[in-house]
């Protein structure tokens, strides 16, 4: 739920490998790597040609997999998978891969995104017979699949997409094919790599990197990839629609040393900052950026007021999730223990704090007040994002526009709820900018949703929140 978050989060990571000896020691690598996008479970489904195995656990990466379970995963294919629990919920049952075997084959798949009409393919499913074995959205393909009368994976899966609405970077792979796939508006990020004779598919870039694989290009909105003996091929199962990659994950979501589209995150963010600074400009001593995805554009911001850029907060990075909260004092004790402020840096200074997004307003009041207590003369709060006033419906939970602070407080109402002297956020047009796509579509072949409310999909009634309804009329 919203109201336990402390920002935004991802849904997941995709990581898979064709035609490599070590598929599952590389995908352990590559979901290393792949590890911001999800945090509450990991699993990785091998290949031998005549087999699928799977080994999947909760938690990180690390406390997935102990000592020997990777030796136990032979075979020259690899699909692995990093996730965080949004609409489906958590537990093992959701842990992905999915895997089912029948009579004839197996079946494993995984996918990064959210479908808006999971819960009507549900209910019609059901009715037909289908017994579901988890709350993923994501078993609602498999099933699809699996009910196609065509005998080619590759027209069961097209046939199974086009019955699908929403967002998904996906993963299918059988004893001797790997299919990944993305949606029409291409609304997350799915990349191809080499590594040697083998292939390499990834959400974002820097998976490559961990393993030393080369970048060879994205995978484009409507289109089906099958490796197999035969190598790579490509096909069309949709009709491209207008592109619309999500702005958050130049904003916030990947790391920056990944490059979506051919554009480097660091640099996107560090461009949006330098739009935020000329935006909204602001007389002060020092610029600090939240840590970690707030540090580009806080350089970028310092770069282009001429203020001096300083780590003015530490992140701790050995602090693991706080499960019991049981007092207001106690939650405020817990974001002190993630983040600190350096008080021979901050004390007796006008502060810029640039933060990359607010959601609830709850964090930004924190650290606002921490870096007060910490002796800031003053605090001005620079948001490298256009106020969120909108749920995101495809992967990220922001599910509740009740939860958004943006979507029923002014300007000046979130000021004074966080304590700030000042507070801007970037605008539309400067995002747009900042990040720079050249895409001849309109928004710059992004996706504004959490921004504007304008959907590239349908959005169905029972999507919706009930508090949501009643605001959205």
């Amino acid at each position: 739920m919203l109201g336990e978050i402390k920002g935004l989060n991802e849904e997941c990571g995709v990581f898979a490998l064709w035609g490599h000896k070590e598929a599952a020691q590389l995908s352990y690598y590559g979901l290393h790597s792949l590890q911001h996008r999800g945090q509450e479970g990991a699993g990785i489904v091998v290949s031998d040609e005549e087999h699928l195995h799977i080994h999947k656990g909760l938690g990180l990466v690390n406390d997935a997999f102990k000592e020997g379970d990777l030796e136990a995963l032979e075979g020259h294919a690899s699909l692995g998978h990093v996730r965080y629990a949004t609409a489906g919920g958590g537990g093992l049952d959701n842990c992905q891969p999915l895997m089912f075997r029948s009579q004839t084959d197996s079946l494993a798949i995984a996918h990064n995104g959210n479908l808006v009409n999971a819960h009507n393919l549900k209910l019609e499913l059901e009715d037909q017979g289908s017994i579901f074995q988890s709350t993923s959205d994501t078993e609602v393909i498999a099933h699809l699949i699996k009910r196609s009368v065509y005998p080619r994976m590759e027209d069961k899966l097209s046939d199974a997409l086009s019955m699908v609405e929403g967002a998904y970077a996906l993963a299918v792979m059988t004893e001797g094919k790997l299919l990944i796939a993305q949606d029409p508006h291409g609304l997350r990020p799915l990349s191809i790599g080499k590594l040697g004779g083998a292939y390499v598919v990834a959400s974002e870039t820097c998976a490559f990197d961990v393993i030393g694989a080369e970048y060879e290009r994205e995978v484009q909105p409507g289109e089906i990839i099958t490796f197999d003996r035969n190598g790579m091929r490509s096909e069309l199962y949709a009709t491209p629609a207008e592109r619309r990659m999500c702005s958050m994950e130049y904003v916030y979501f990947s790391r920056p040393d990944s490059n979506i589209d051919q554009i480097n995150v660091h640099t996107a963010r560090k461009n949006l900052g330098k739009k935020l600074a000329a935006e909204a400009p602001i007389e002060a001593d020092i610029v600090t950026g939240v840590p970690d995805s707030s540090i580009s554009a806080a350089i970028g911001y310092a770069e282009e007021a001429g203020i001096p850029y300083e780590m003015g907060m530490i992140k701790n990075r050995y602090v693991g999730r706080t499960f019991i909260q049981p007092s207001q004092e106690l939650r405020e004790q817990g974001v002190k223990m993630k983040l600190s402020p350096v008080r021979g840096v901050v004390e007796g200074k006008r502060v810029v704090m640039v933060d990359d997004s607010i959601v609830r307003g709850t964090t930004s009041r924190r650290i606002v007040t921490m870096l007060k207590q910490a002796g800031a003369a003053e605090v001005h709060v620079r948001i490298s994002s256009p106020p969120i006033t909108h749920p995101c419906f495809y992967g990220i939970d922001t599910s509740t526009k009740s939860e958004l602070i943006a979507a029923t407080h002014s300007l000046e109402e979130m000021r004074e709820e966080m304590g700030a002297d000042s507070l801007s956020f970037i605008s539309i047009d400067g995002m747009l900018d900042g990040i720079g796509r050249q895409d001849k579509d309109s928004n710059c072949g992004q996706c504004l949703a959490c921004f504007t409310g304008n959907y590239p999909t349908d959005i169905y009634e029972d999507t919706l929140h009930p508090h949501d309804k009643v605001i959205n009329g």
